[in-house]
């Protein structure tokens, strides 16, 4: 009988007496190491291996032991013609190291993978369930520091556990891929057996308020995130990984290491000349956890492990109705790439982001050093993008919707929105003074920034360009990849103010300034927005950034409002 994670999954065995003879001097050798002492659970712990045995398997049993005095113990025993590797524990070690890891996870990482429990049963099933909470909070822990301004977004399948516990056991001790034909093959044909005790711990944790449930989908509550974004977290949890490695590597995997080498020889030798550089053989890769991570967007949940691109996103579109012209133009884009593609009457924004490496984001820091700091890589801005655009869109604010996700090309498609940048608005305004109904805008997005503030958001690019105004006057808000929550709500305010100032005329720029300033300063205020923060736009660390490309007459015209500003 082969347990799965201590659930009994019948496999019928070749030889029923002869088995049965095998397992009663497995036994009986327990009693032996554990002498007068409680035999709390024994189990086979290599119980995922389909191969037929043969004269060079090595069968490995562990022993948990009540006061077990040596602590630990390793034995290697021929048993009916069998080699047979016993490993025996002390219960108080073992419970530890199932609690805190305490031997790095060595004896405890035994009960994630599929076991046949000889006694004991129900005693390591709730040992098991209590290691996969342990291990489980872990992950949310590592989603929270990997994913910051993306994880209140994400949904979870059970099965990301299941495989993400398993392929971090996999980056500790890479030669154990070379029995993962095996293990995946038994994880896939029994998946059901094997996330019961994943659910369980899941259970318990959603009891906690640690987790929510919706429609098979897991949530991290707020709660958890906020507790685990200690900056100490990320060193505790590297911490982890030292004895985890050093106690699996010596202790924990030696029976899989003279498995390895003692029925892989010809593999495990080629190893030896192996480039750890190269990208391991197609045959030793694993699933991809991230495939049970998903993000909503308006078309449905992604996968963050969806990787398609531009052309694979335009092919997509072609098969739902073959007779459409499909079209893509890029349309700008310094630090990224954007692109409109066009799909008869439907129109969608690409964008890729790029990394921001060396000369491209160095004047963007010295620019702005002192008053705010930018996300640079690629992979955080289009999280930033995707997570503040689905809050804001859930608060009911006017932004794109974003259609799909491919976060392994770092391309977010996203709804494109008919209508004019404010800053034409503004530009017109300047040159000839028409246009002035750029100042009620000016109120209104006052009043939008507010209440974008007032849920604790902060934009952190509103320069006009990032506002667009539809034919009917509705205002949209666009380009959240340096948004976060939380953050400078005084930056956002100079921004925009600022940065209209950069489009106006000297001759008359600082009297129409002021009045952009004021009609946007009332709209802030009406909508709840904090005096304090206007104050604060007026400070020297803001207009010294602005006025590298914004009229010195012009900076000190809307600082003087902001200062004389009041409820």
């Amino acid at each position: 009988m082969l347990y799965l994670n201590a659930r009994c999954i019948a496999i019928k065995p070749a030889n029923d007496n002869h088995n049965s003879d095998f397992s009663n001097e497995v036994l009986e050798f327990c009693r032996h190491i554990a002498g007068q002492q409680k035999i709390v659970a024994a189990a086979q712990v290599d119980s995922y291996n389909f191969k037929p045995p043969n004269d060079r398997t090595i069968h490995e049993i562990m022993l948990v032991i009540h006061n077990f005095q040596p602590r630990i113990m390793s034995y290697l025993k021929p048993i009916k013609n069998k080699t047979v590797f016993f490993f025996a524990v002390d219960q108080w070690i073992f419970e530890r190291d199932i609690d805190r890891g305490f031997l790095g996870e060595a004896i405890a990482s035994k009960l994630i993978f599929p076991y046949n429990a000889l006694s004991g049963e129900l005693y390591l099933r709730q040992k098991e369930v209590a290691l996969k909470r342990r291990l489980v909070s872990e992950s949310l822990e590592n989603l929270v520091i990997n994913f910051p301004e993306l994880v209140s977004c994400i949904r979870i399948l059970p099965q990301y556990f299941l495989y993400e516990v398993i392929s971090i056991r996999l980056r500790i001790f890479p030669l154990l891929a070379y029995d993962l034909s095996d293990l995946t093959s038994c994880l896939f044909q029994n998946e059901e057996q094997a996330l019961k005790s994943y659910i369980a711990a899941l259970n318990q944790l959603e009891a906690q308020g640690d987790l929510t449930k919706q429609n098979g989908y897991y949530y991290i509550t707020k709660k958890f995130i906020s507790q685990s974004q200690n900056p100490k977290l990320r060193i505790i949890n590297l911490s982890k990984n030292a004895p985890r490695t050093l106690f699996t590597s010596i202790f924990g995997v030696l029976p899989q290491l003279m498995s390895i080498v003692s029925q892989n020889a010809e593999i495990f030798l080629r190893t030896q000349k192996i480039n750890w550089l190269r990208q391991p053989n197609q045959t030793c890769r694993f699933i991809d956890s991230q495939r049970y991570l998903f993000f909503p967007t308006a078309e449905g949940y992604v996968s963050l492990s969806e990787k398609i691109d531009i052309k694979g996103f335009t092919q997509r579109l072609l098969l739902k109705d073959q007779n459409i012209n499909v079209e893509v133009e890029p349309v700008g884009g310094m630090l990224n790439d954007v692109y409109l593609i066009t799909a008869g009457e439907r129109k969608v924004l690409a964008k890729r982001f790029k990394d921001w490496s060396g000369f491209k984001w160095f004047p963007l820091t010295l620019w702005s050093f002192g008053a705010r700091s930018f996300a640079v890589a690629g992979q955080a801005r289009l999280a930033k993008e995707c997570a503040i655009s689905e809050l804001l869109l859930t608060a009911g604010f006017n932004v794109p919707k974003i259609l799909l996700v491919s976060n392994a090309e770092r391309i977010v498609f996203m709804e494109f929105i008919e209508g004019e940048s404010l800053s034409e608005a503004i530009k017109r305004y300047a040159s000839d003074g028409a246009g002035e109904e750029v100042l009620g805008t000016a109120g209104k997005v006052g009043e939008t920034l507010a209440k974008v503030h007032e849920i604790g958001v902060s934009l952190g690019d509103t320069k006009p360009d990032n506002v667009i105004v539809k034919p009917d006057g509705t205002i949209y808000l666009i380009d959240f990849e340096q948004a976060q929550q939380g953050g400078d709500i005084a930056w956002d305010i100079a921004v925009f103010l600022y940065y209209c100032g950069h489009y106006l005329q000297p001759l008359d720029g600082s009297v129409k300034a002021a009045s952009i300033a004021i009609a946007f300063i009332e709209g802030y205020l009406k909508a709840g927005g904090n005096i304090a923060d206007i104050h604060k736009a007026a400070l020297p660390k803001y207009t010294r950034v602005f006025s590298i490309f914004t009229m010195p007459s012009i900076v000190l015209a809307i600082s003087n409002v902001c200062k004389r500003a009041q409820n």
